[in-house]
Order: structure tokens, then sequence, then C-alpha cells
């Protein structure tokens, strides 16, 4: 397979270890029949004590030259297949940090992470057998065959007229269990998707008491992946009792043959003994053979599926940085259109404004109008379809992702916080900020005084999840990660929705006088966090119906009247009128 080659290249020096290990078994495994052959017939028989003693020293020899090869076998093997999986993973994973939205919905997140951890496991498992096997079956096969042609040519065709039978028995079961492992794995990534959202959405399972419904579900998906295990199971044993009766038929054979050969005084009771010996390695070597053979299938399937990933190549390309510095920072979307990679009719339908230097520009219309979508295509989570963004008078799609995403602090709509401390999470806005910008950016975004209610304060762990911080602590956590980065552009999609009333006026006060010339961006569903902005755009059905500031609109705009009056009192609405 093309893709263990690539990573077999990396690991040379141990890959010719692992050669010369495997030569250095075959011939001390072949050369002690030989010995016992010569012992039997020219000591035994002539009763030579210094032959059979010299010959015992031999062996011994042989025999330690032996263990050593085994052992560098098995450590050049498992260190091959060790190293070369820990570098398939680590790719894997560097190529899904490149990914766009669009591939990561493509994958989905639970078939990414079993094409990670067990596709690659699987690959593992086949190198370590192929560098013990592959390489030291056909050498075995090769020379037990040739010595048991010259001990006797009447005895290897039999064993010759059986090898054929076995093989082609091997490659009928390689087609048939190819099919049924893509379905296996399939079936994983079915398990791994739904016990990854079970996990996740334990608590909403819970309140509406569906234990039992998830249950069924996994139950049914786990019925179908062991129902394809055991029929990939029930094919692999089956050929292991075949194999053996066809080699106990051989060995009988022999046996019969070899009997009338010795009686004939055709051939010796040494060669005898040593062309069973023979006889075992060649059939061995084939059994070796046909289990590898076997696991390529399933091996030759999760390489495909890791290929897929690296082969895949990102939506989302970095421009040639021709960024120039200019005096005033600004956003400017020119009739930007935007459909989603699997969807048919356009989401955001000529789009078009600016935002410059020092300016708060809000979003807001209906559930589905595209406001989350429009200021993801900011940070370039996905390009434009058609029409351009431009950062500071440069396309966006011609900066350098990562330092366009530099420019710019992103606060999602659901608040993600990582394992590890608070300290750590707000961090990880900017991983070289102080013990003292991490505390400020932390009173700004109003979550200094929970966090030294903790009892270890800024030291105190967040679980996996964030399940031990309500929804409003991880996003002020979330919006202190932001802010302690200090970018030119911030971006707050949705962020306030889940601060009481009081919280969120003093975080709006205190990011107001934080301000100097940033650009923001803030989704909002609550008037009252936008009343402030310099410019509210409004949207419905992905188009802009308002622009201006929230008394314009009110006066202009029908829609986000109607948003207005749905959550001001009729007072405040004619004062603001």
């Amino acid at each position: 397979m093309k893709l263990m080659l690539h990573y077999l290249k990396r690991y040379k020096l141990l890959f010719v270890l692992n050669v010369i290990s495997v030569f250095g078994f075959a011939l001390v495994e072949l050369g002690i029949p030989t010995l016992i052959s010569d012992m039997i017939d020219h000591g035994v028989q002539n009763q030579n004590e210094s032959y059979l003693v010299q010959m015992g020293i031999k062996m011994a020899i042989i025999s330690i030259i032996g263990v050593c090869g085994t052992i560098l076998l098995g450590y050049c093997s498992a260190k091959i297949s060790t190293s070369v999986t820990r570098d398939i993973r680590q790719d894997v994973f560097n190529k899904v940090q490149t990914f766009s939205h669009s591939e990561m919905n493509e994958f989905g997140v639970a078939s990414l992470i079993t094409r990670t951890n067990n596709d690659a496991f699987q690959i593992m498992m086949f190198l370590n057998i192929i560098l013990k096997t592959a390489l030291l079956t056909p050498v075995m096969m090769a020379v037990s065959f040739t010595l048991t042609t010259i001990t006797s040519i009447k005895l290897s065709l039999i064993i010759v007229s059986t090898v054929p039978i076995i093989i082609l028995g091997v490659i009928l079961v390689a087609k048939i269990s190819t099919p049924i492992s893509e379905k296996q794995q399939s079936s994983l990534d079915g398990i791994n998707r739904i016990f990854r959202e079970n996990l996740t959405g334990i608590r909403v399972i819970r309140s509406f008491n569906n234990e039992q419904h998830e249950t069924e579900r996994f139950d049914e998906e786990n019925v179908i992946f062991m129902n394809q295990s055991k029929k990939l199971f029930k094919l692999m044993s089956s050929t292991e009792p075949v194999f053996f009766l066809f080699m106990n038929l051989s060995s009988l054979l022999i046996y019969f043959t070899a009997s009338h050969l010795i009686n004939d005084g055709a051939l010796q009771i040494g060669k005898v003994v040593a062309f069973m010996e023979y006889l075992f390695h060649a059939m061995f070597s084939v059994l070796l053979f046909c289990m590898v053979f076997m696991m390529y299938p399933r091996a030759n399937v999760s390489a495909k599926r890791i290929e897929k990933v690296l082969n895949s190549k990102s939506s989302i390309q970095n421009g040639d940085e021709k960024e120039q510095e200019e005096e005033k920072r600004s956003v400017v979307f020119e009739h930007v259109d935007f459909v989603y990679p699997d969807g048919e009719e356009a989401v955001l339908k000529d789009i078009s404004f600016e935002a410059k230097e020092g300016e708060t520009i809000a979003f807001i219309g209906s559930t589905g109008s595209g406001k989350s979508t429009l200021i993801q295509l900011i940070p370039r989570f996905y390009d434009v379809s058609s029409g351009r963004i431009l950062m500071n008078g440069v396309d966006v799609k011609d900066m350098d992702c990562q330092k366009l995403r530099n420019k710019i602090g992103f606060v999602p709509q659901k608040a993600n916080l990582f394992s590890g401390t608070i300290e750590e999470n707000i961090r990880f806005g900017k991983t070289d900020a102080t013990m003292e910008e991490v505390v400020q950016a932390a009173k700004v975004a109003q979550a200094y005084d929970f966090i030294m209610e903790k009892p270890l304060q800024f030291k105190e762990k967040i679980v996996e999840g964030a399940t031990n911080v309500s929804g409003g602590q991880r996003q002020r956590l979330s919006i202190a990660r932001a802010l302690v980065r200090k970018p030119e552009i911030y971006i707050y999609d949705d962020s306030f929705s889940a601060l009481d009333f009081k919280t969120d006026a003093k975080l709006r006060g205190e990011l107001k006088k934080q301000k100097t010339n940033e650009i923001v961006f803030i989704v909002a569903q609550r008037v009252s966090t936008i009343m402030d902005a310099d410019k509210i755009i409004v949207l419905n059905e992905g188009k802009i119906v308002g622009a201006g500031t929230h008394k314009e609109l009110l006066k202009n705009c029908r829609i986000y009247y109607e948003i207005a009056a749905s959550q001001l009192s009729e007072e405040e609405l004619q004062y603001e009128g």
C-alpha cells in the first residue's frame, strides 16, 4: 500500500535491520533440521560420539543466533509499526486542523475520530504482522521448498500440489472479506457518532426521559457492527481448520510415500525427519502468508479511509500576503452571495456594507436570516460564493489565513471551553499574555468576581465540556479569551444571550470604555444589546432590509420595529421614536 510505503521510508535503518534479522532467523530455523538429519544419518547410525558433540555445539550456537535474531526482529517490527502509526495520527490531526467547516461537515466528527484511532490501529497491527512475516515467509518458503526438493523430489511434489489450493482459497476469502470490512468500519463510525451525541447531550436526554430511546438507537447500530464482525471472524476462523486439514493430509501422504522409499533403501531416516521439519516450515510459512493476505483487506480499507483525509484539499486556501497597512482599518462587503457547499439556494444575497475604524456594526434578524453565516465569512470559515470581502483594502482571499485570523477576536455563538484551568482558557487567546492582562480581560468580561469566588481562583480546573461552570460564565470566559488577544476586529456571535440584563449592560459599558479604534461586529437577538451600535443591519431571508441607527430603523424599517416592539415597552418605543 502506498500509505505504508510512504511512511516506511522514514525508517530505512530500522527496516534494513528488520530484513537482516528476517534472513538470520530463516537460516537458523532451516539450518537446525539439516544438522539433525546429519546427526541421525552419520552420528547415531555410525555411533560417532565426537561427531554428535560437534553437531550439538553447532546447534547451540545457531539457537543462540536465532534467539538474538528473534529479539531483533520483534524490536524492529514493533518500533517501526508504532512509529508509523504515531506519524499517521499526527499527520491526520495536522491535516484536520487545515480543514474548513465544509470538510468537517463532509467527513463528520465521529468518522474523523474513527479514522484517527481505529483505522490507524488496524494499520499498526497489519504493519507489525507484515514486518515479521511478509519478509520472512518468502524466504522460508523458497528455502524450504528448495531443501525439500533436494531431499526428495517425489515427496516435494505432494507439497507443491497442495499449496495452490490453499492460495486460491485465501484469494477467495480476501475478496469476500473486503466489503464486509468496509461495512464494519462504517458501522463503527455510527457507533462513535451515537455515543458522542449521547455523552454531549446527556442532560437533554435525561430531561426528556429518553434514555431508553437512546439505548435502543445505540443497540441497533451496535448489533449491525456485531453482525458484520461475526461474519468477518467466522470467515477468518474457518480458514485455519481447512489449512490444517490439507497440512495433515499432506503429512499422511508423505509418511506413506516415505515408508516405501525407506523400505526400498532410496531414503534415509534422517532425511525423512529433516523433510518433515522443512514441510512444517514451508506449510507454516504459507499459513503466515495467508494470515497476512486475509488481514490485508481490512487494513486496506482503513488505509484508504486515512488517505482520503490526507489527500483532501481544504476549500480555504492561503493567499499570497499582499497586505499593506493603511492609515485606517476597514472591512467592506461588496455584493457578497453565499451558498453552503451542500446547499442549493443562497443563504446570503447581495450583501454590501462598510465597517470603518472604531465603528460598532450590529446584525439582527429572524432565526435563519443569515446573521451568523455572514460574520463567519470574515475569518474565512467559509469563502464567499460571489462578490468579495475586503479587509484594510485587501481581499481576504489574498491574505494568509493565519495572519488574517490573528487580527480577529472571535467569540462563537456556543461558548466552547477546553479542559484545563481558567487561566489557561483565557490565555488560549494569547499564549504569552501576562497575568495582569489575563486579570484585566476577566474584569472587563465581568468574569473576575465569579472567578475569585472559586477555591483556586484562576487555577480552578475547567472539566471536560465545561459542565462545572454555567452558560453565562462560559460566555464571559469566552469573551475574556477574545479580549486578552487585543485584536483589530472583534466578532461577537450572539455572545451575550446567556447573560442577565444587568451583567449585559455592565459588560457593554466596560467594552465601550476599553474600545479605541477596533472594529466591532455584534450578532444579537436582544435590541437592548445593540441599541448603541453605530450601525445596525437588519437581515431577512439572507438580504439586507434595513441599515442605520436604532432610532432611524424604528422609523424606517418595519421588520426592525416589529422586533423592537416585541422586546421594548410602549414608553421605550415612544421615547426612542
